[in-house]
């Protein structure tokens, strides 16, 4: 079981999300925006494996959540879903987000769920 931190600003998108991958055998704690998910690791309750960010979202957006996420978590992997992903592959190809994955909306719930899987089997 990994633990997941969801950041997402969509309600109903973040919770069919954290229900679905729940069921796939994950804790996950989910937060409406940025700045609600780096309070979460600025909590220090949960060590999480895998932040799973929106990029687009009100307040802190999903690159600079990673960034500072980082900096708490050196090991946290990221995989960012996004209707926005020449901005996510830009950032990653200049070298900023290296490691991240991306996942475009819309997407099949399936991928989501064998991303993840791959992401934390690595």
């Amino acid at each position: 079981m990994a633990c997941i931190l969801l950041a997402e600003d969509d309600d109903s998108l973040r919770q069919f999300l954290a229900k679905a991958l729940t069921r796939a055998g994950h804790y996950v704690v989910h937060c409406g925006d940025g700045s609600e998910a780096m309070g979460e690791i600025e909590a220090n309750a949960v060590e999480f494996d895998l932040l799973l960010a929106d990029i687009v979202m009100p307040g802190l957006d999903g690159i600079e959540l990673a960034r500072r996420a980082h900096e708490t978590i050196p090991d946290l992997k990221v995989l960012f879903i996004t209707g926005f992903a020449a901005v996510a592959l830009h950032a990653r190809r200049s070298g900023l987000m290296k490691d991240t994955k991306v996942l475009s909306k819309p997407f099949h719930l399936r991928d989501l769920v064998d991303q993840v899987d791959r992401i934390l089997a690595a």
